[in-house]
């Protein structure tokens, strides 16, 4: 979740493949929520993953206390359960994703953010696997 935008991505837990999903312009965080829960319940969504946006030394900033509020205020507005991620480097790997394939993330700043949730997603259905079963 950042500043000026949100990163949309579905999941498929059955393969652990997410996809890309679009992205919102941030306006105001009721308004933001509605837009996400709307987009949730038309596409029939068991939960959020969202990304926390830790430092390099692991401490939580600005921004990562940032996506906490978010998470408190969306708690707020649904039963779906909701988790965190740890999102270093997301950003800066979608931004070479981007790259690699021939376009230009500095032009095009909604992708970077839809990609980056699409890996956020991704590494969240992978440490699925790596819980225990009961």
């Amino acid at each position: 979740m950042g500043e000026r935008r949100i990163g949309l991505a579905v999941g498929e837990t059955a393969g652990n493949f997410a996809f890309p999903a679009g992205h919102l312009v941030r306006t105001r965080l009721n308004q933001d929520l509605e837009r996400i829960l709307k987009i949730a319940a038309e596409r029939d969504a068991a939960g959020f993953v969202v990304g926390i946006p830790y430092s390099l030394s692991g401490e939580l900033g600005r921004g990562g206390k940032r996506a906490q509020g978010f998470i408190r205020a969306l708690q707020k507005c649904t039963n779906l359960p909701i988790y965190s991620v740890d999102e270093r480097f997301t950003s800066v790997e979608a931004e070479g994703l981007l790259r690699e394939a021939g376009r230009q993330p500095s032009r095009d700043k909604g992708s970077v953010d839809e990609l980056a949730a699409v890996l956020i997603l991704q590494r969240f259905l992978e440490g699925l696997d790596q819980l225990p079963l009961p």
